[in-house]
């Protein structure tokens, strides 16, 4: 970038004034901290996005005759957590079974969906074919279907296929998601430049090495916000596992709804079991987390 000066002794002062308020304004922006109304305002959205699952702990940390007489507990944990996290690991719903098959689907499904999505957006974003758009369009317009109308004729998919009670029942139908496939294709229609594809091309690279080679390092921050998103939803759902696994073969969101008896429901117990469940997910977000950041700031640079 050009001093002021030299822009001075060549466009003129006019110029050189224009361009040292640019200058000015563009290092105020960047460098100016936010005020206390934003942190206000930042601070109010983490506490109501947070009460719920301090709620649900707090209940969980107390006892069935405690929640019954105040259903509102106080905001000191009670001493009855470990007890109640472990009376549900003790119960008999199958936690562990419960707990390794919601790993299993949730892994499978995140790595196919990653990939599967990355795959077919490298190929809408960046090769022409004949209905390429239309095909797009279409694959986008599936997400306004509820998912709820297809369950009638997937479960009799999966009874003629004898697949009822087992986890390949819950993991093939989420291989791939029509969201997935929207997110890389328009991540990589920014991301990924035709340069590299013709320069990999050139040097002899096949399309599938090109894909392998070029696009996904640079699909891999929108990848990982898509494997998070993918792991975090496949871990908590609950309707299509429920019919189609049952009682005998559960996941975890699954065998937490066995632990509400018919007549009596021990809330201190259930809470436990979502706390248990929500452990994982935090740890996850955790660890994760900087990468998911990352990944939301390039994809704001780049778009």
């Amino acid at each position: 970038m050009s001093s002021v000066p030299m822009i001075a002794q060549t466009a003129g002062r006019g110029a050189a004034r224009a361009a040292a308020r640019k200058r000015n304004l563009g290092g105020a922006g960047v460098n100016r901290r936010p005020g206390w109304i934003t942190y206000t305002l930042l601070g109010l959205v983490l506490a109501i996005s947070a009460y719920p699952i301090y709620y649900a702990f707090l209940l969980a940390s107390s006892d069935s005759a405690t929640i019954a007489q105040n259903p509102v507990p106080s905001l000191i944990p009670g001493p009855n957590l470990f007890d109640n996290i472990g009376r549900v690991i003790s119960s008999d719903i199958k936690f562990w079974e419960a707990v390794g098959n919601s790993i299993i689907v949730a892994v499978v499904t995140s790595v196919s969906v990653v990939f599967f999505a990355t795959l077919a957006g490298f190929a809408f974003a960046k090769l022409r074919f004949r209905g390429r758009r239309p095909l797009l369009v279409f694959i986008i317009a599936t997400m306004a279907v509820p998912a709820q109308l297809g369950i009638v004729p997937l479960f009799i998919v999966m009874s003629k296929l004898e697949w009822t009670g087992k986890l390949v029942a819950v993991i093939v139908p989420g291989l791939v998601t029509a969201f997935g496939v929207f997110w890389m294709s328009q991540y990589l229609e920014e991301a990924l430049p035709y340069e590299l594809i013709e320069a990999a091309r050139v040097d002899g690279c096949s399309m599938i090495r090109t894909f392998w080679h070029v696009a996904i390092p640079a699909a891999r921050p929108a990848a990982a916000m898509l494997a998070l998103f993918t792991f975090v939803g496949s871990w908590t759902s609950f309707f299509w596992p429920f019919i189609v696994l049952g009682s005998t073969n559960p996941t975890l969101p699954v065998a937490l709804q066995l632990l509400q008896a018919s007549y009596f429901k021990d809330y201190a117990l259930i809470m436990a079991g979502v706390v248990a469940a929500t452990i994982p997910l935090i740890l996850l977000f955790a660890v994760a987390g900087r990468q998911l950041v990352s990944g939301i700031m390039q994809g704001a640079v780049k778009g």
